[in-house]
């Protein structure tokens, strides 16, 4: 295990700015990133390993905290990304530090498969019921983390946050589970229309979603149960809009120049015809970390607003 007193650097000019004046601050006003860490899973039969980000004053009282769950992006993706590449534990320790969200516990879980697999798991359970990634975290690793850190325990303090992958997740997870989770944030979510999805080339589709759909599909063959379970326009039929009725509990963000931005736009629009209250924004920008950064203050002020009441109602 890993345990970090001082922050990485990271050579990303953006983030390494916002970082200047916190480095100067004491030990005891910033949070601690301790990046590698495991826990036991039965159901994957391997450790899931997972990044961790403590908030100021975690170790000198006994109080409990509020806990956000960051689920990374395809590909190359990793629980790291979210500190090398975003430098989140800097933006978590300036909005706590200036009252702008209150201190969060944060966890990243590595999304990726054992033994080198690359094709991605989409953080679903597979199709074929061998790689039960969801019910992994629902079941194992969130009880774990929160019998082994001090969070409050309650649903309505326990956030999701994503990118790309972890974006279409995180929304996905929020509208299944909205008794398990308070909120959640999405930025540039991997939702795809189902036109765009039957579109999909051979190699794309089996490496990216083979596991969790069934390899080797083609065209409408790709939109099976399974697929119906994880897609949101779908889904959105068989939610109670009630739990979502009171304030916006999720919140979408994109470029306006993302390739996912006919998906996020139909999922925008599909959700306001189910009555279920959301914030969608579009800003200049691609899908990349660039945008990412940026966008990571106000993703994660609203998760501060939802899980202290602060949108009102």
């Amino acid at each position: 295990m890993t345990h970090l007193t001082r922050r990485h650097l990271f050579g990303l000019t953006a983030a390494a700015a916002l970082a200047a004046p916190l480095r100067v601050r004491a030990a005891d006003r910033a949070g601690t990133l301790r990046e590698s860490n495991v826990l036991a899973s039965k159901l994957l039969g391997h450790p899931v390993e997972y990044a961790l980000y403590l908030p100021p004053g975690y170790d000198a009282d006994s109080r409990r905290y509020p806990v956000i769950y960051l689920l990374h992006g395809a590909g190359d993706g990793q629980p790291a990304d979210w500190f090398r590449m975003a430098g989140i534990e800097l933006v978590l320790d300036r909005l706590i530090l200036a009252g702008e969200i209150p201190p969060v516990i944060a966890v990243a879980p590595d999304g990726r498969r054992a033994s080198g697999d690359p094709r991605a798991t989409y953080f679903l359970d597979d199709a074929d019921g061998r790689h039960p990634w969801a019910e992994m975290f629902l079941q194992e690793f969130i009880p774990q983390v929160e019998g082994r850190y001090r969070t409050t325990g309650d649903p309505r303090t326990r956030g999701l946050m994503g990118i790309s992958m972890g974006g279409f997740a995180a929304v996905l997870h929020q509208l299944r589970h909205p008794d398990l989770f308070g909120g959640a944030s999405a930025l540039s979510a991997a939702f795809r229309t189902p036109e765009q999805f039957i579109a999909m080339k051979q190699e794309d589709y089996d490496l990216r979603f083979g596991g969790a759909f069934g390899p080797g599909l083609v065209a409408k063959e790709r939109l099976t149960e399974a697929w119906k379970r994880a897609d949101v326009l779908s889904l959105l039929g068989q939610v109670e809009p009630r739990p979502f009725a009171r304030w916006p509990r999720l919140y979408l963000t994109l470029a306006a120049d993302d390739p996912f931005f006919a998906g996020n736009a139909a999922v925008h629009l599909a959700l306001n015809d189910a009555g279920i209250r959301h914030r969608f924004t579009v800003t200049e920008g691609k899908h990349d970390w660039i945008f990412w950064r940026q966008a990571l203050p106000e993703a994660l002020r609203h998760l501060g607003a939802v899980m202290t009441r602060q949108y009102g109602e």
